[in-house]
C-alpha cells in the first residue's frame, strides 16, 4: 500500500502567523487574551489554545479587560472602532493577504459602480470586506445568484481569499455578459490555488482520499467538494478517530491532504491511522511519500 500527502497540505503562512502572535501574547500578557471567534478552524488547534489560556469570545459586549486578537479571517472597521472605544489592547494577526484584499475592497467601494464579492456570506472575511466596503457591495455566492443580478454599465468584482477557483470563473462569466464595464480582481490566495490543483492531481492518482479538516473550515471544505466530484471515495475528517477500515477496503494507493488550518500533526496521526489499519490485515511493504 502507498500513501501519498498532497503538496503544501496543512497550514499556510497566514495561519502559522496567527498561532504564533496568539501563543507570544498569552506568555506576555498576565491577563485575559481572547480571540473574536475561533482563532482558526481547527478543533485540534483550537483545544490546544484553550488548554493554554486563550478565549474564543463571539460577543464584545462580553469583553471588558485584556488582549483581544483579531484572527486570520480579519473584522470590519467597525469592529475595531469598537475595541478602540472599549479601550482593549489589540493584536491584529489578520492574514496580511486578506489585509491586502480589505483595502482592494476600500477602494473599489469609492469608484463609480457596484462592488461584487464573490464569496460564502456567512464567512468572517466576508463580513471583513463588506465592512470595508461600507456598505456598498453586494455578495455574489455562485453563478446562479450572478445570474439573477440587473444589467449595469460598471461593476468591479474580487474574491474571497479561499474561495473555489471555478466559483470565480462563473461568476465572472455571468457579470461580464451584464456589465458593460467591468473590472476583474482575482483575489483567491495563490497558496489557496496551489493547495486546490494538488488535491485534484492527488484524486487522479489514488483510490481513496482523506482530506483531514475542521468541518467549519471554508478551504478544507473547498478542498473535499473539489475531491469529491473526482473522486467519489473522498473523505472529509476532522481527526484520524474518524477514519474506519471499510473506507479504506481494496485501496492500494491512499491519498491525504488537509486544509491552511490544519496542523502537521493532524496529517501525522492519519498516515499513522492507515498504517495501522493496513497492518492488522497484512505485513507487505508501505511507503508514505509527499507530492513535488
Amino acid at each position: 500500500m502507498e500513501i501519498i500527502i498532497a503538496k503544501n497540505a496543512g497550514l499556510c503562512y497566514g495561519v502559522k502567523r496567527a498561532l504564533r502572535l496568539a501563543r507570544e501574547t498569552r506568555e506576555a500578557q498576565s491577563g485575559p487574551v481572547t480571540t473574536l471567534g475561533e482563532l482558526i478552524h481547527n478543533p485540534w488547534i483550537s483545544q490546544d489554545l484553550q488548554r493554554q489560556g486563550i478565549v474564543f469570545g463571539n460577543d464584545l459586549d462580553q469583553i471588558s479587560t485584556g488582549t483581544v486578537i483579531i484572527r486570520s479571517h480579519g473584522v470590519s472597521p467597525e469592529v475595531y472602532e469598537l475595541l478602540e472605544n472599549k479601550r482593549l489592547a489589540v493584536v491584529d494577526a489578520t492574514c496580511p493577504i486578506v489585509r491586502q484584499i480589505q483595502k482592494r475592497a476600500e477602494r473599489l467601494a469609492r469608484r463609480a459602480g457596484e462592488l461584487v464579492i464573490v464569496g460564502n456570506r456567512d464567512h468572517p472575511e466576508t463580513k471583513g470586506l463588506l465592512g470595508y466596503s461600507r456598505g456598498r457591495a453586494i455578495v455574489v455566492e455562485n453563478e446562479a445568484q450572478a445570474e439573477g443580478l440587473p444589467s449595469l454599465r460598471k461593476r468591479s468584482v474580487l474574491a474571497q481569499s479561499t474561495l473555489e477557483q471555478v466559483v470565480f470563473e462563473k461568476v465572472v462569466s455571468r457579470l461580464l455578459q451584464k456589465t458593460a464595464q467591468l473590472a476583474v480582481f482575482n483575489t483567491i490566495c495563490r497558496y489557496t490555488l496551489v493547495r486546490q490543483r494538488a488535491t485534484l492531481e492527488l484524486a487522479r492518482q489514488v483510490e481513496a482520499l482523506f482530506i483531514i479538516g475542521g468541518k467549519s473550515s471554508s478551504n478544507t471544505r473547498t478542498l473535499y467538494q473539489l475531491s469529491q466530484r473526482l473522486l467519489p471515495r473522498t473523505y472529509f475528517v476532522e481527526s484520524a478517530a474518524e477514519i474506519r477500515p471499510e473506507m479504506l477496503a481494496g485501496a492500494e494507493r491512499i491519498g491525504i491532504s488537509g486544509g491552511a488550518s490544519t496542523p502537521p500533526e493532524a496529517i501525522d496521526e492519519a498516515v499513522q491511522t492507515i498504517k495501522n489499519s493496513f497492518k492488522s490485515k497484512s505485513q507487505r511493504e508501505m511507503s508514505v511519500q509527499c507530492q513535488r
